[in-house]
């Protein structure tokens, strides 16, 4: 947030916002009409040029021209239409890669079919749409508690559920929830399972109060509960296991089966053996699809606008779409069977509640209280209100408050459990414009690209390596937040200890996933569990959230930052500095010694 800081030094004073007395019903007519007609009401005073032109990457000469930077709009300030539409549709184009990713992840995880995957992105595409306009609005609720931020602070599927949902899916297959296929040669492979999908939603509803009764606790006791240390390391090993789980698999040709490269069967070649183009996993044309596309991101920021670098993802996915396309490696009947109109509720699916999925999903949601809290500092700061007292403070509430109420509705719209954005707050400090109405028009063109299927039947047709190169980038910028995140903590002996213990079953977990699979399969405990079958649904949470490097970790966190006593950052600085013998020399006494021998 320091980087912040220095942002908001270099920017113009801010545009008034206008007033909140009452204004009569004819001179709002009038104010609208003159915004629609005027010239100034479409464009304004802000430097478009500044916005669309290109840069270098190197500053050649020590006298360098500085382009004159456009004006900041606050919140509610009087802002452009053409700048509204502009920087509603960077928003909006800035989280489409990490809205369209977990759904394709899921759908591919459960083997569903080309028109149920295409639903799943169109409803997750509306729904963050409707619930990012509630996450941004202010309402007040009662005894001081709001509803929703008051900031551009849009929200999308959570990769936390994207991590945890993995490893409920396997423990599905693994129980029999779920069918295994067995080919005639006697390899199996993953059957179909929408139900799946149907107990993750019906488990995060009623998992979705937790954080609902955490938005009524004080944010700085959530804040003395879960520091920087704690979400840190969450977020860190959240971006780390989707590298690992979806990311490197993709970009080799898939995540499925075929990435294990079987003899025989249809995921003999990736993504199966009725692609246009199949080939082995981790194939060289594989390979070169993908990096082309991260290449393509790596030019963007070196080249693009801030425009194109505020959507450098979708920029990767364009390039590696047209090269893929034009070498013969996209199908094309997921753009066929979608519908050219859709909504919420056209595809449905059973919602129940799978026992050994409570728990894990109970800690996704104190993760995802974690992480509004601190993309909400991050809002705060640069939309330029204030980061302390009791409005700031009231924006966590409602956020938090937002998220968790989301995630019921989120359920209820067939989607998965949603977070806060933070790659959003670099379009605010890019576009110079936290006003709410460029939010607004992001939420109309989210649900604009989900009611038109075709949109969605197209993002399901991306190649596995191009996906693969582009969400590479994706989840490793999700670490690297969590590094930033980590940057905050004083790192005393005890933030070191604690961070080391967490991170131990973190990576651990992350390097040989395999290690608690079998830790509750002894015959001891096979008997207790034939004998008292419920204890066997809470077992089987208890080694998912084992399993899953990101819960175990913050679990771990969370349980040492709490226990063990604090320190004084300051006196351990003091104690290194009494513990360093510093010799004074005198240089020009030395150098006359010298010149007298000599």
């Amino acid at each position: 947030m320091s980087s912040t800081g220095s942002i908001i030094k270099e920017q113009p004073e801010l545009t008034q916002p206008p007033s909140h007395s009452h204004t009569p019903l004819r001179t709002k007519a009038s104010q609208i009409t003159r915004k629609v007609t005027t010239r100034h009401g479409w464009l304004g005073d802000y430097n478009y040029a500044w916005l669309c032109a290109p840069t270098l990457p190197f500053s050649f000469g020590k006298s360098k021209t500085r382009r004159r930077m456009p004006p900041f709009y606050s919140l509610e300030s009087e802002l452009p239409l053409l700048l509204a539409l502009t920087c509603g549709l960077q928003h909006a184009l800035a989280m489409l890669a990490g809205l369209i990713t977990p759904p394709i992840i899921f759908a591919s995880a459960l083997n569903l079919d080309a028109e149920t995957s295409a639903y799943m992105i169109s409803a997750s595409l509306i729904g963050c749409g409707i619930l990012s306009l509630v996450q941004m609005s202010r309402i007040k609720l009662f005894r001081g508690y709001y509803l929703g931020t008051g900031l551009i602070t849009v929200v999308g599927t959570s990769f936390a559920t994207l991590s945890t949902a993995n490893a409920i899916f396997n423990a599905m297959y693994a129980d029999g929830t779920c069918p295994m296929i067995t080919a005639d040669d006697g390899t199996t492979s993953r059957g179909p399972c929408p139900d799946a999908y149907g107990m993750v939603l019906g488990t995060s509803i009623i998992c979705s109060f937790l954080e609902i009764f955490l938005s009524f606790i004080p944010p700085r006791i959530l804040q003395r509960i879960f520091p920087p240390m704690v979400t840190g390391t969450v977020i860190l090993m959240i971006g780390a296991s989707l590298i690992g789980s979806s990311g490197i698999p993709n970009w080799g040709g898939g995540s499925n089966d075929c990435s294990s490269r079987p003899e025989s069967g249809i995921f003999q070649l990736c993504p199966t053996i009725f692609a246009p183009r199949p080939l082995p996993w981790g194939s060289p044309e594989f390979i070169g699809l993908g990096f082309l596309s991260f290449i393509s991101i790596i030019l963007t920021e070196l080249f693009g606008s801030p425009f194109l670098k505020n959507i450098s993802i979708i920029v990767g996915l364009a390039v590696g779409c047209i090269v893929a396309g034009a070498a013969g490696y996209i199908d094309g009947s997921s753009i066929t069977s979608a519908p050219a109109i859709t909504f919420l509720w056209v595809k449905t699916f059973k919602i129940r509640v799978y026992p050994p999925a409570i728990l894990p999903m109970l800690a996704v949601y104190i993760s995802l209280a974690m992480e509004a809290i601190g993309d909400i500092t991050a809002s705060a700061e640069v939309s330029r209100v204030a980061v302390d007292g009791e409005e700031f403070d009231s924006r966590i509430q409602g956020g938090v408050l937002s998220d968790g109420l989301g995630g019921f509705f989120s359920a209820l719209f067939t989607v998965t459990p949603l977070s806060i954005f933070a790659q959003n707050n670099g379009v605010i400090a890019i576009t110079r414009c936290a006003n709410r109405t460029a939010g607004r028009f992001c939420c109309a063109f989210l649900i604009l690209f989900g009611v038109l299927g075709k949109i969605s039947g197209v993002f399901l047709a991306i190649p596995n390596p191009v996906l693969g190169g582009v969400t590479t980038f994706l989840f490793a910028s999700v670490a690297t937040s969590g590094v930033r995140v980590l940057g905050y903590t004083s790192f005393t002996r005890r933030d070191r200890f604690v961070l080391a213990a967490a991170l131990s079953f973190g990576i651990g977990d992350l390097l040989v996933p395999d290690i608690f699979t079998h830790l509750f399969e002894s015959p001891k405990v096979t008997r207790a569990t034939a004998a008292h079958p419920g204890l066997q649904g809470l077992l089987d949470s208890i080694t998912i959230v084992l399993e899953t490097p990101f819960l175990i970790a913050g679990v771990v966190a969370v349980i040492l930052n709490l226990i063990l006593p604090q320190e004084d950052p300051h006196e351990e600085e003091d104690e290194a500095a009494r513990d360093v013998d510093i010799e004074v020399i005198d240089v020009e006494a030395q150098r006359r010694d010298f010149v007298e021998k000599k």
